[in-house]
């Protein structure tokens, strides 16, 4: 007896396509190119997550950066200082603090100077 994939390929098919909507012309109409433009897209998104979190460190790192110069110390200076003085916040904590709450912002600079 001979298998016949009817329906699993279109099946296979419809969930490509389903990927695929509103793709510009032909990736989102042609089963060939849809099912390369949605393999791509699926790679992008994984990389993109990763990419997610470099680029929010980096933004932490910079808010970071700005508030401790605004309090007279360099960002690295600022890291050692927190790290001496035994204060373990994390860089989403302290842009959250640098961002909006200046004052308890500045209050963590200067244990991070006198720990120095």
């Amino acid at each position: 007896m001979r298998i016949k994939r009817s329906v699993n390929a279109l099946k296979k098919r419809r969930k490509i396509f389903r990927l695929s909507k509103g793709y510009f012309g032909c990736k989102s109409k042609n089963y060939r190119i849809a099912r390369e433009a949605v393999m791509k897209s699926l790679n992008y998104a994984y990389f993109g997550r990763k990419q997610r979190k470099r680029d929010m460190r980096s933004l932490w790192i910079a808010r970071i950066n700005a508030g401790a110069r605004i309090n007279g110390l360099s960002y690295s200076k600022l890291m050692h200082g927190l790290k001496v003085a035994g204060i373990e916040l994390n860089r989403k904590v302290l842009s959250d603090l640098a961002v909006n709450d200046a004052a308890g912002f500045a209050a963590v600079c200067e244990k991070a100077k006198a720990a120095l």
